[in-house]
């Protein structure tokens, strides 16, 4: 269990797991607790807005480390959806082009799963904040502008199936850096030719760090409350 430091302690550095919730975007699950702990801060890899899970944060002297924290594999369960698509690869937009899903097997669903597995070549999805020609490749895309993203090899280290309900997969993986699980849900709907989008995704660990001994925003801004002090106390 992460031992619980001090404002103090972490002023000067320290690491803080954020369990961060559903529809919180990485910077205001990080600024809350910068405001509650007033001091320098950093994360170690963002987390888009309808993920949950595990935020390594450093202060003070530590925020030298984020880079290398950044590079640590990471793991994540999540749900694909199968038998649609969507544009941002996620329900950030709605769900289109519905195809027939109900005639796919949980053996060719496990076969897709191996095909993803390993080093592969991956396109992030045209709603990321990947740069083109300056700007985010997001911002271009909801202008209406054509974007093009490069393939770029990831590994994705192991790709196991909890479980088949479809139209629901559930699964777990272990990947490197740079991995977008968006477009893991959209290669493996176009393996199973039925198009599939992420329908939830967690993050539960980035290298030997455990979102089981992260907390949420809200519990450690109650650590660091100021304690309540009665008028007459001070009289």
């Amino acid at each position: 269990m992460q031992k619980r430091p001090t404002a103090t302690e972490l002023k000067k550095g320290g690491v803080i797991l954020i369990d961060k919730p559903y529809k919180w975007t990485s910077f205001d699950a990080v600024n809350s607790i910068k405001i509650a702990l007033r001091a320098k801060i950093g994360h170690a890899g963002t987390l888009d807005p309808l993920a949950t899970g595990l935020l390594i944060c450093c202060t003070g002297e530590m925020t030298k480390k984020i880079s290398g924290y950044q590079q640590l594999p990471k793991e994540y369960t999540g749900i694909f959806h199968l038998g649609a698509g969507t544009a941002t690869y996620d329900l950030e937009s709605e769900p289109m082009n519905d195809r027939p899903f109900e005639h796919i097997t949980e053996t060719q669903v496990h076969e897709a799963a191996k095909k993803l597995t390993g080093e592969i070549m991956q396109v992030p999805p045209i709603h990321s904040a990947i740069k083109k020609d300056g700007k985010r490749s997001y911002d271009l895309a909801r202008a209406g502008k054509e974007v093009i993203m490069e393939a770029r090899p990831v590994t994705i280290g192991e790709f196991e199936i909890l479980s088949v309900r479809l139209p629901e997969v559930h699964f777990r993986i272990l990947c490197s850096t740079g991995t977008y699980v968006r477009s893991l849900a959209h290669d493996f709907g176009e393996l199973l030719g039925c198009g599939a989008y992420l329908q939830e995704l967690r993050r539960t660990k980035i290298g030997n760090f455990n979102v089981d001994d992260a907390l949420t925003p809200q519990q450690w801004r109650d650590i660091w409350k100021p304690p309540v002090v009665k008028t007459d106390e001070i009289l």
